[in-house]
């Protein structure tokens, strides 16, 4: 009996495993590979060819290539160096000095993380306008400026990125030096060194290789952003690999083969970026400060500067962080946009949100959205919670290549993705092309990562002994699995559960690649009202989409409270 009670143990562990790495490599790898394949075949999908090298030679011919490499690189190193920079200022400010009204210093900056890209790259668009742009008319009205303020430029796409990726940036550097040991800065400072001069000698060598991690991160991301080169770039006639690919993909007839060869490239960039930001995240582990001994963090005083200092940092944050936001919710509520005026003031309506319901469009985007959002994060928490547990509880060999399967898609921006998996159902005769399924897969797959995180931290702090309870209990490995695991794993499983569902109402760039009429989501409907003029409508939809991952927000902190967990 017991022998028969352990062969069916280890036959629902084996099927778990070969399913949850099957699915894992159908997920990453078939994609991956028939992208590849698309770049090197001389026809379209379904469509007999030979392989070539055709693509990548017309790249190199025509210079579209060098161009896309070059604007790229401008973009993102500027980008990120931007943001790095302001975002090392605030969190030095927020963790190292005792400036004034640090706490609504440290919201303000999160504030835009619940905003939709596409929302503050249009903010930034209407405030730099050059006929009724708020920012133009105050620098040449009161500034005497001849010439309006041109965002459709490198500068402006540098801009809007950049100041978007710093609340980002500030997470990871305020958590950097909330975490050092001030031993070595109190001793410099014992030795006659000033703020300044401790900051620069011994605070940022010492966090040098974490610094380093943030700002490559922080230029994967940039070099994977679609709004930013989309909404500014294509205009300007600034085109970067993101542009390039998905205009790739708009020509008549559509060229796989150019846009995939774009596309391989563009993943090889990202992996290299990925891959320094793991060598660098490993090696910030050499300058650990951080001993069994309880410290507090040095926290120097300004004197007289902390009152300007903390003026200072207000207007930056305003300007920069909530400026481009208000601009959205002051033109959700007019016919057309105007800067605040009188006029404007009497034409306020409320007809942009009314009228938002009346649209066949905007309500199956809604239902679409929902679903997608639903199914997908609850598939991707239930998958990785099981690689989490095979990579954790198991000794089987190839956990390691499933560790790395798992989080492999973060290298892949999203439209690098899109036009794998397009690539892939366009050969592989199943029928999920132009339906919400080809969406779903897509999001299961980008967000495989994230998932990953949050279940493998929580599955660390689970003992084993309670499985093993279960298991001398007699349950099966599912029933263990089912009403031991899960349930243990909740903060890290219900944590992961809302950054996937709030991402996936915000993703654009994979949908885009992917979606087809009656598929649409509310992302694809915000760039589509862009495309088509309708600003105050986007804005209104804008609004609404804030609202609700604002309320998604507020459950998960319900939900977190609950099982004594924290949501972000």
């Amino acid at each position: 009996m017991l022998r028969t009670m352990q062969r069916v143990r280890f036959n629902s562990q084996s099927v778990a495993i070969a399913l949850a790495a099957g699915l894992l490599a159908y997920l990453t790898l078939f994609p991956l590979i028939t992208l590849i394949y698309g770049s090197l075949k001389s026809g379209p999908p379904g469509v007999a060819g030979a392989l070539t090298l055709r693509n990548y030679l017309v790249l190199l011919e025509n210079w579209r290539l060098p161009g896309a490499l070059w604007n790229s690189l401008i973009f993102s190193v500027g980008s990120s160096s931007l943001a790095f920079i302001l975002a090392l200022y605030f969190a030095w400010m927020t963790e190292r000095t005792n400036v004034r009204w640090r706490g609504l210093l440290y919201s303000l900056i999160l504030v835009p993380m619940i905003v939709p890209g596409i929302l503050t790259t249009v903010g930034w668009i209407v405030l730099f306008g050059r006929r009724s742009g708020l920012i133009n008319l105050i620098a040449m009205n009161f500034f005497g400026l001849e010439e309006p303020i041109e965002i459709n430029n490198m500068i402006g796409m540098i801009w809007v990125q950049g100041t978007d990726q710093i609340p980002f940036a500030f997470l990871l550097l305020a958590a950097a030096l909330r975490s050092m040991d001030p031993s070595l800065e109190e001793a410099a400072m014992v030795a006659g060194s000033g703020i300044v001069r401790t900051t620069l000698r011994i605070t940022l060598r010492v966090l040098l290789p974490a610094i380093l991690a943030v700002w490559m991160i922080t230029f994967v991301r940039a070099i994977e952003n679609f709004e930013v080169p989309a909404l500014i770039g294509i205009p300007a006639g600034i085109l970067v690999f993101a542009t390039e690919v998905y205009l790739a993909t708009k020509t008549v007839p559509t060229d796989f083969g150019l846009a995939s060869t774009f596309a391989v490239v563009y993943l090889l960039i990202t992996t290299g970026g990925v891959l320094l930001y793991l060598k660098w995240t490993a090696a910030s582990e050499q300058f650990a400060t951080i001993t069994g001994k309880g410290f507090r963090p040095t926290v120097y005083d300004l004197g007289r500067w902390r009152q300007p200092l903390a003026w200072i940092n207000l207007a930056l944050c305003l300007i920069v962080f909530i400026l481009p936001i208000l601009v959205v919710i002051w033109s959700s509520f007019l016919p057309f946009y105007m800067a605040p005026t009188s006029e404007a003031i009497a034409s306020l309506t409320l007809d942009n949100y009314r009228n938002l319901w009346r649209l066949p469009l905007v309500q199956r985007a809604m239902w679409n959205s929902f679903v997608l959002g639903i199914a997908s994060s609850t598939i991707t928490m239930l998958l990785t919670a099981t690689i989490a547990w095979i990579i954790v509880r198991t000794k089987w060999r190839g956990k390691g290549a499933l560790d790395f399967l798992a989080f492999s898609p973060i290298a892949m921006p999203g439209l690098v993705l899109g036009i794998a998996i397009l690539w892939l159902y366009l050969v592989v005769p199943v029928p999920v092309y132009g339906t919400l399924w080809i969406l779903l897969i897509a999001y299961v797959t980008k967000y495989l990562p994230f998932g990953m995180r949050a279940c493998s931290s929580s599955m660390l702090q689970i003992k084993k002994e309670l499985e093993e309870a279960s298991e001398a209990s007699g349950a099966s490995w599912t029933d263990t699995f089912r009403k031991v695991i899960l349930p243990l794993l909740a903060p890290g499983f219900v944590a992961g559960w809302i950054y996937v569902i709030t991402h996936s109402f915000r993703e654009l760039s994979t949908s885009i690649m992917l979606y087809r009429a009656g598929t649409e989501v509310i992302a694809i409907v915000l760039f589509e009202l862009w495309d088509g003029g309708q600003y105050p409508q986007l804005a209104a939809l804008g609004m609404v989409m804030i609202a609700i991952l604002i309320a998604i927000s507020l459950i998960a902190r319900a939900i977190g409270a609950r099982y004594s967990i924290q949501q972000v």
